[in-house]
Formats: C-alpha cells, sequence, structure tokens
C-alpha cells in the first residue's frame, strides 16, 4: 500500500476518533441537532468516509474522490455549526446545563475537527491526483 493511502486511512481513523469523542459530548450536553443534521451526520460524516476507507484499502480511485467529498462536506457543516451560525451548536453558545468537563471537551473536538477533516480532504485529493496521473499516463 502507497504512503498517500496509508496516510488517508490514517486519517479516516483520527477523523472517526474525533467525531465519536464530540458525539459523546453532543448526547452528554444534550445539544439538539435537527434531523436534517442528525441524517448528514449519518451519512457525510460518519458512513461516507468509512466507506471511502474501504475504497482505498481494496485501491479503488473512487476511495480519494469520496475521501475528499466526504471530509469537504463535514469540514464545512463543523465549520458553519460551531464557530458561525448562532445555536447550541455553536461553542460558545452551549447550553447552560452539563459539566465543565463535557464542555471542554465539546469545544477541544469542534477545533479539532477542522485541521483532522481538512488534512482529510487533503489526503483524499491527493489519492484523486494521483490515481488520475497514472490513468493519464496508461492511456
Amino acid at each position: 500500500m502507497q504512503k498517500g493511502a496509508r496516510f488517508a486511512l490514517g486519517m479516516i481513523l483520527a477523523h472517526v476518533a474525533v467525531n465519536a469523542v464530540h458525539g459523546a459530548a453532543h448526547r452528554e450536553l444534550a445539544i439538539p441537532l435537527s434531523r436534517s443534521q442528525e441524517l448528514f451526520i449519518v451519512l457525510v460524516i460518519g458512513i461516507a468516509p468509512l466507506l471511502a476507507g474501504v475504497l482505498i484499502w481494496k485501491e479503488f480511485s473512487f476511495g480519494g474522490l469520496l475521501l475528499a467529498a466526504s471530509l469537504a462536506g463535514s469540514l464545512v457543516f463543523g465549520v458553519w455549526n460551531h464557530f458561525v451560525a448562532i445555536s447550541p451548536d455553536h461553542v460558545s453558545h452551549m447550553p447552560a446545563a452539563g459539566s465543565s468537563l463535557w464542555k471542554g471537551v465539546f469545544q477541544g473536538t469542534a477545533i479539532l475537527l477542522v485541521p483532522t477533516d481538512a488534512l482529510g480532504c487533503w489526503a483524499g485529493l491527493r489519492l484523486l491526483k494521483r490515481s488520475s496521473a497514472l490513468t493519464g499516463a496508461v492511456h
């Protein structure tokens, strides 16, 4: 397996780990999400990167595209909901109830999702570029 693929798989694992802890903080603090947000989180933030990982592992070129697209979507969603839109999901407008430990975990993971998703998106784009270059070189 090439170095770029290993890096992409590592970024997928980091994305999953940070999101798991962030999701736990959401539950502990009872931060509400709409149905459409929940659907986006499950499909784009949860399932799509894992599917991309399987495709990358199996060396399908579509894996890089799926990884880049899903983590770009995750990045935009996270930045908008955690740092722009004023709501209980914003890092500085959380519900008053809840432990300060979980509030810190929520804020820390919201911040950590930005570089994790950005690097994962970049890794997917690198794989896509590499597979395009290889495909172009063969023809």
